[in-house]
């Protein structure tokens, strides 16, 4: 229970879309993808495979815009990596949580992820995610490779890259929704991504490495 809650306005209605846009995509071609992989029959092979190709494209499409927004807006900023109070953060998730400890690097809007989600983000955003894309981009067009000048690719070693990234993405997932869960009450970061207010500690000091900096601007 926090001892001094204020409201904080962290996401802005873009970035609440995309997180959710890019939820209900990456679940559906999760889902089509593993039934192209026959792990299961639900839509048929041929309709998993138009729909995984469809939604697929329009992800790629979509992520674009978001890079768009981010490099505009320089949103880009709350990805900057820091290894500062990175063991505190890593000692609160794995100890300091069950006993009831306050976080070490509470959000603010001008740094709303701590160190381990920066690393984190920035590894999903800046490399796992594109190589996913582009390795499912040169799936969907396999018979243009020869045209494209990229027939020397492995069809099967593209195969298993594409499906490892693809167990990568579903850890990810199921862990995100876990780490939803550790607010000060079960469906605070849940609520706050719906609405993009959070309740927070008032009079929480920031340090200088959390400042994302932004010419012009004392925040986002």
């Amino acid at each position: 229970m926090l001892k001094n809650p204020v409201l904080i306005y962290l996401y802005s209605r873009y970035e609440r879309f995309w997180h959710w846009l890019q939820s209900l995509l990456i679940i559906v071609l999760l889902i089509t993808g593993f039934e192209v992989h026959n792990a299961y029959r639900l839509l048929g092979f041929g309709r998993a495979a138009d729909v995984h190709n469809y939604i697929g494209l329009s992800w790629l499409i979509a992520f674009a815009f978001f890079v768009f927004w981010l490099a505009t807006t320089g949103e880009w900023r709350q990805y900057v990596p820091t290894t500062k109070k990175m063991f505190e953060v890593i000692r609160y998730y794995s100890y300091g949580i069950f006993k009831g400890e306050s976080h070490p690097v509470p959000k603010r809007r001008d740094a709303k992820h701590n160190p381990l989600q920066r690393l984190t983000y920035l590894a999903l955003a800046a490399f796992l995610l594109p190589l996913q894309m582009l390795t499912g981009f040169l799936f969907w067009g396999y018979n243009n490779w020869q045209a494209w000048g990229v027939g020397f690719l492995s069809l099967k070693v593209l195969a298993v890259v594409h499906t490892m990234g693809a167990f990568a993405i579903l850890t990810f997932l199921i862990v995100h929704i876990y780490m939803t869960t550790t607010g000060h009450k079960l469906t605070s970061h849940i609520k706050a991504m719906i609405t993009g207010w959070e309740e927070m500690e008032d009079e929480t000091v920031v340090e200088d490495w959390e400042r994302a900096r932004r010419k012009g601007s004392s925040g986002f």
